[in-house]
C-alpha cells in the first residue's frame, strides 16, 4: 500500500483491527490457512505485518514484546483528529489508557479501554482507504457488553459519534436486534448490545469487541482452525450477520466467523 493509497478517515469512525500475538509466524500460519490471508511487511516495522485478501488490506497481526503483560486480542481501532484529545476524553469518561499515545510510523495511536474493560484503540493519521463491511474488511465490530446504552453514550463521548459531521458516524436504536447502532454514509460500522458479564472468569462472556469475518464456507473455516490447533464453536444464529461460529486461535485470540450472504 502506497502513500499515495492512503487516505485521512474521517473522525470517529472505525479504521481497522490489529491483532497482537507472541509467535508471529505461527499465528500467520494459523490466519493463513483459516481465511486465506497473505502477509506482508507494515511501516511499523519487523514485528508487524498486513494481511490482505486479493491484494487489499484487512488487517494487521504484531509481535508482543517479550516480558510486556498484553493480551493476546482482536482490537479495532477509531480514526481520530488528535490522539491527545481523545486520550483525555477516555480518562475523563472513566476509561483507561493502557499504551501511549505514541508515534507508530506514519501516525500516532493508543491503545485503551472502556469504562468495562473492553479494549479498544484509536488511530490519528493516514491509513488504507478500509471501511468495516466493504471488500474484505471484517465484516462487522459488535461490542458486548453489561450496559449498551451506557456504552454508546462513553463512545459517543469520546469519539463524536452523532455530531453531524460530514462524512461522521450515525448513532441509533435497532429494535429488531434490540442493539444501539452506529451508521456511517448508510453502512453499519458497529453494534453495541447487552449480554456482557464484567464478573465472568470465561473471556469470552467479559465485555469486549467482537471482529466479524466473513468467509465463503462456514464449515471449512472451522474445520481449518482446529486442524491447525484453534478452537471452534459450534454454527449459531446471529441477528445481523446470519449464521456464525466463534473461533479461538492457539494463541488465545478470539474472533467470529460468519458466512457470506447468500
Amino acid at each position: 500500500m502506497t502513500e499515495a493509497e492512503q487516505s485521512t478517515p474521517v473522525h470517529g469512525i472505525p479504521c481497522w483491527v490489529s491483532l497482537m500475538t507472541r509467535d508471529l509466524r505461527a499465528t500467520q500460519d494459523f490466519y493463513g490457512a483459516v481465511l486465506g490471508w497473505t502477509f506482508r511487511s507494515g511501516a511499523l516495522g519487523d514485528g508487524f505485518s498486513v494481511a490482505h485478501v486479493d491484494a487489499l488490506p484487512v488487517a494487521g497481526i504484531g509481535r508482543i514484546a517479550p516480558g510486556l503483560p498484553t493480551a493476546v486480542s482482536w482490537t479495532p481501532y477509531f480514526a481520530v483528529a488528535d490522539v491527545d484529545t481523545a486520550a483525555a476524553r477516555v480518562r475523563e469518561r472513566g476509561g483507561t489508557i493502557a499504551v501511549g499515545p505514541i508515534r507508530l510510523g506514519p501516525g500516532r495511536g493508543a491503545m485503551a479501554s472502556d469504562r468495562e474493560g473492553a479494549a479498544f484503540g484509536f488511530w490519528e493519521g493516514r491509513t488504507p482507504p478500509w471501511s468495516i463491511g466493504r471488500d474484505d474488511a471484517p465484516a462487522s465490530l459488535e461490542l458486548r457488553t453489561s450496559h449498551a446504552f451506557d456504552s454508546a453514550i462513553f463512545y459517543a463521548e469520546v469519539f463524536d459519534w452523532a455530531s453531524e459531521e460530514p462524512g461522521g458516524c450515525e448513532v441509533g436504536y435497532a429494535y429488531q436486534q434490540d442493539a444501539v447502532v452506529v451508521r456511517q454514509g448508510g453502512r453499519t460500522v458497529a453494534t453495541l448490545r447487552g449480554g456482557g458479564d464484567a464478573s465472568s472468569p470465561d473471556p469470552g462472556l467479559r465485555p469486549r469487541w467482537h471482529v466479524r469475518f466473513q468467509v465463503e464456507d462456514l464449515a471449512a473455516a472451522t474445520e481449518a482452525a482446529r486442524a491447525a490447533g484453534g478452537t471452534a464453536g459450534p454454527p449459531a444464529d446471529s441477528p445481523a450477520d446470519g449464521t456464525e461460529a466463534v473461533i479461538r486461535d492457539p494463541d488465545g485470540g478470539i474472533f467470529t466467523v460468519c458466512a457470506h450472504p447468500a
